[in-house]
């Protein structure tokens, strides 16, 4: 990766899109002081916009794993395309899920049977609900038929299961599969998945679809004395579930996104830092792929495939990155971060929050450590208004603040020593968030905005303050004029003690229509005053 930035550097390359990053927070005094952080440092010294994935350890909290100011980390998102199917029985119900799943074929019904009415009781193996395993079925009981494969929990439909239960219904001679709910599952969220499959199947996501199946399935089987079956009657047939429709709803942060907060080194002490920055669409992308992969069966020997990640999510930013540069050439990497960050949308359905997946499934309110500042909005970024701009002195002297460094520590990795000998917050470098990790009483934090608008405007500030946190910004209104740079103040005062990260943001609206967005992420350790 060294050699690989370095030559990105060389060739005088715009934009570097990294969907890579560490497996673990590095050792060391800072996270920030690891080789390849050092690195992209550089590069962006030399005026590369540099874009990472932040990880895919979610939902758990501080599972970044890209975190310095100068880099632009990337959380994912669901967009709102949807492969929806469904499986139509003859009784003339249809019931819905989703799987990106061939068509059975022709118009006709197929014996439905469940995974444990066709599989061998006795021997080395019980008789098995999931299908997980192909030896347990008794072939001829499974020829031409749609298998029930039950699960318990969404954890169970992983790519692998599924990709393992096709190829056993399908070694079986089975003409597809459905995947239900088992019977004694209790009520729970729908869950959908873009799954890819290379034999007709679907998903019945909703504990309501897989309890009317079971009910159709149970009334149409008919068994003797012992429950053996006597005869198949239920019968039914999936449809094509290869077209995509869209929704209009609003992005989902995805469950496996990684969370903030950001971290000052290994020790896990939080930083004020902004991480992630912002979120994309990442989940069931189409993306360019290794015909020679054996990563998904439904695209061997294709060079596209469905995939999921922050790492899909990453190039969409950097798309937008790359726009922005076409039309501001001049524009320094942290502008260009700045104008995608401060346009970025936080609203979901109506006027309420951006949602998040809970590692189950469950949808939560999402807050910056989920998405940053927000899901992209490259139309709005091509145009932000106001910059809030830093220059390779200003991460040095970031750096200078981060517990644990010195000065000699900061030169021997970045090169340069502390440009003031004043020790300042990390919350000084004027970045486009304020992350306060540790607030006793009260902290002062300056930021410096700078107009690429093509007129003058007059911006009206205000603020929706954090729980327990009183935040002031002076001057509360502001007229600025093109390439001209004003201070504002921001007061961030500890009420009461929350035992928790609470989230605020700071607006200011122009009055040429401009919207820029500051959020605020605040830890009130005590409301004492130094």
């Amino acid at each position: 990766m060294e050699s690989c930035n370095r030559k990105a550097v060389e060739d005088g390359v715009d934009i570097l899109s990294l969907s890579i990053g560490p497996s673990a927070v590095p050792l060391g005094p800072a996270a920030f002081l690891n080789i390849l952080d050092v690195e992209l440092l550089l590069a962006t010294k030399a005026g590369v916009v540099v874009v990472q994935a932040v990880g895919n350890g979610g939902p758990g909290s501080s599972s970044v794993l890209s975190f310095s100011p100068w880099v632009l980390s990337v959380a994912a998102s669901t967009t709102d395309r949807k492969y929806n199917n469904s499986l139509v029985l003859d009784s003339g119900d249809s019931l819905a899920g989703s799987g990106l799943s061939p068509p059975t074929e022709g118009d006709g019904f197929y014996p439905i049977t469940a995974a444990e009415d066709i599989s061998a009781s006795n021997g080395s193996f019980p008789p098995l609900k999931n299908c997980l395993n192909p030896d347990s079925f008794i072939p001829p009981m499974a020829e031409g038929k749609l298998v029930i494969c039950s699960y318990t929990s969404d954890s169970f439909l992983t790519l692998t299961n599924v990709a393992t239960i096709a190829n056993a219904v399908k070694a079986a001679g089975a003409t597809g599969f459905i995947l239900a709910l088992d019977r004694a599952a209790a009520s729970r969220p729908p869950k959908e998945m873009a799954l890819s499959l290379l034999v007709p199947g679907i998903l019945l996501g909703s504990w309501e679809a897989s309890r009317a199946l079971w009910e159709y399935y149970d009334s149409h089987t008919m068994r003797g004395m012992d429950g053996e079956v006597l005869s198949f009657e239920a019968m039914g047939r999936i449809l094509d579930g290869r077209g995509a429709i869209f929704t209009g709803k609003p992005p989902v942060v995805a469950s496996y996104s990684s969370r903030g907060p950001d971290v000052n080194n290994a020790m896990m002490q939080t930083a004020d830092v902004l991480k992630p920055n912002v979120m994309a669409p990442g989940n069931a992308i189409w993306a360019a792929w290794s015909s020679k992969s054996d990563g998904d069966l439904y695209f061997k020997e294709q060079e596209f495939a469905m995939v999921s990640g922050t790492s899909m999510a990453t190039p969409h930013v950097a798309g937008v990155a790359a726009l922005i540069k076409q039309n501001h050439p001049e524009w320094s990497p942290a502008a260009v971060a700045s104008a995608i960050m401060t346009t970025a949308n936080d609203a979901g359905v109506g006027t309420g929050p951006l949602l998040a997946q809970r590692a189950n499934g469950d949808l939560v309110a999402a807050t910056p450590f989920d998405y940053g500042s927000g899901a992209i909005n490259p139309t709005r970024a091509l145009d932000p208004g106001l910059i809030f701009d830093a220059e390779f002195k200003h991460y040095i002297q970031f750096l200078c603040a981060v517990p644990g460094t010195d000065e000699d520590s900061v030169r021997r990795s970045a090169g340069a020593g502390c440009p003031t000998a004043q020790r300042e917050w990390c919350s000084d470098l004027n970045s486009p968030s304020v992350t306060v990790a540790s607030l006793v009483g009260s902290r002062k934090v300056e930021r410096r905005v700078t107009s690429v608008a093509a007129e003058t405007e007059k911006y009206a500030v205000t603020v929706r303050e954090p729980a327990g946190v009183a935040v002031t910004v002076s001057p509360s209104e502001f007229g600025i004029s093109p390439n001209e740079t004003k201070m504002l103040r921001i007061d961030v005062v500890a009420k009461e003690a929350m035992n928790d990260y609470v989230f605020g943001e700071v607006v200011l609206r122009g009055d040429k229509k401009h919207i820029v967005r500051i959020p605020l992420a605040v830890y009130v350790s005590s409301t004492l005053m130094l």
